[in-house]
């Protein structure tokens, strides 16, 4: 009675599930959900992209944006050859920040199209609203600093613990591959078992480092919460970026200047500078005529600060020349700290670097110069004062232009601790006449203070040559 009683429950039961199909249709999809998506192998790329969004808070720091206002924006090097108009030079700055934080949400952008949550899938849609309108419908804004500092400290902890998972699956993929050279050798020609015990001891214990590193890194995380972690700051930091500088949009300057050329073969002064104290906005940046007029970057927080970084034609990075006058600059550096060790050789190296535009200015220069440099001492103690000055400022922004495209190249994407040097800092925005100016000025001393050099040099080892000979002629007599 009892087994019949049991039957008729399981045959009522499947009866009223074959009946709705709809139920197993639920219940499919929750059987799926019950394991959520985990990052994997995208940890790596997870941990770059928390990299670059961690500098970018530390560059946004009270003691870094001091830095950037009392040793970035009035250096000596920008205001000759960029602009001295400081509003211009720090919608420059804003600029920038904006612009790297664009590449850094666009990288969160690809990642939330996995997340299962559909508030962060719309995470492109919702972050440029909050960009161009403040509104915040979801609260991803930190707004207290516990909630800061907590997640920062998260977001510091998963990528040295990712950094270090992938220091330890490469070693775990250079000791598998030992493995398996040995036991190839082996067949040809029989080694020590205790090597081959001893590889797969290591191999062991690496295989369990690797594991543990897995668990506690971003590889075990649900993807989901990662991405959250990212939404979340990516947002505080576009928070930050408008509280430190003030402004929702900025103007777009020109960057035309006048060129004060320099027209005789004695070193110009060119020492004098601006100077005018810079009082750091707290309200929203003073807009420009041009900034006045054109009401187009109204269109978007992001498109008006891509504008305000398309270089103009004027400028070497809209010319393509920035990295190229930064290698210039710094070959000339090098030869003009020890005149006497450039050969003829290095010397006409230097002038196959030359575009012919400064080969132009060089010749025009140089024309008719013709007197022995040795005759006026005094004049080559003044080039080298005038080339320490000019390279003085000059310098500078060449070493950083290499620094900026280095730190940026392909290779040093993840994992890297980079400095704070912005495109303002480099020749990207230097205006193209006064740079060749100021690299003619470079050229034109470099040889004057060359050639006094190798005739002073030539000077004694005549005289010395001229003594000996006096000195065997004495003897002999």
């Amino acid at each position: 009675m009892a087994l019949e009683t049991w039957l008729i429950k399981v045959k009522t039961a499947l009866s009223h599930t074959l009946d709705n199909p709809k139920t197993l249709l639920r219940r499919k999809p929750s059987f799926s959900s019950s394991k959520p998506k985990r990052v994997a192998v995208l940890a790596f790329e997870v941990a770059g992209v928390m990299s670059k969004l961690l500098h970018l808070w530390q560059s946004l720091s009270d003691a870094n944006v001091v830095r950037l206002r009392n040793d970035a924006v009035p250096i000596e090097g920008v205001h000759k050859l960029i602009s001295n108009d400081e509003s211009f030079l720090l919608s420059l700055v804003v600029a920038e920040f904006a612009d790297s934080l664009r590449l850094v949400a666009d990288s969160v952008t690809r990642l939330s199209q996995r997340c299962h949550d559909p508030s962060l899938r719309s995470f492109h849609r919702v972050f440029t609203e909050f960009a161009n309108s403040g509104l915040d419908p979801h609260a991803w804004t930190l707004t207290t600093s516990k909630e800061i500092e907590s997640r920062h400290r998260k977001l510091e902890r998963y990528v040295t613990l990712t950094a270090t998972l992938h220091r330890e699956m490469d070693e775990l993929s250079l000791l598998e591959n030992a493995l398996r050279k040995t036991l190839h050798n082996n067949n040809e020609q029989p080694c020590s078992y205790q090597k081959i015990h001893d590889l797969q001891q290591k191999i062991f214990w690496q295989r369990q480092e690797v594991k543990s590193l897995k668990e506690r890194s971003l590889w075990n995380k649900g993807f989901d919460g990662v991405v959250s972690l990212l939404v979340r700051f990516v947002f505080t930091v576009l928070a930050r970026i408008k509280v430190v500088f003030g402004v929702g949009h900025s103007s777009v300057p020109s960057l035309s200047r006048s060129l004060s050329a320099s027209a005789t073969v004695y070193p110009s002064d060119q020492s004098q500078q601006p100077t005018s104290s810079f009082p750091f906005v707290s309200g929203p940046l003073k807009r420009s005529k041009l900034g006045e007029e054109n009401e187009g970057f109204e269109s978007g927080f992001f498109e008006s600060n891509c504008k305000v970084l398309k270089p103009g034609p004027s400028t070497l990075g809209g010319s393509a020349l920035a990295l190229h006058y930064s290698n210039l600059i710094i070959v000339m550096e090098k030869m003009i700290k020890s005149p006497p060790l450039v050969g003829v050789d290095a010397r006409d190296d230097l002038y196959g670097m030359l575009p012919s535009s400064i080969r132009s200015r060089l010749r025009s220069r140089l024309r008719g110069v013709g007197f022995s440099a040795c005759d006026d001492p005094m004049l080559a103690g003044e080039w080298r004062d005038a080339l320490g000055r000019i390279l003085g400022w000059l310098s500078p922004l060449a070493h950083n232009m290499i620094k900026w495209q280095s730190e940026r190249s392909y290779e040093q994407q993840n994992f890297v601790q980079k400095t704070n040097v912005l495109l303002l800092q480099t020749l990207f925005f230097a205006n193209k006449d006064k740079t060749e100016a100021a690299i003619t000025e470079l050229l034109v001393g470099l040889n004057y203070v060359w050639r006094f050099e190798r005739e002073m040099t030539a000077k004694a080892l005549f005289e010395c040559s001229k003594f000996n000979g006096l000195l065997s002629l004495h003897k002999s007599s």
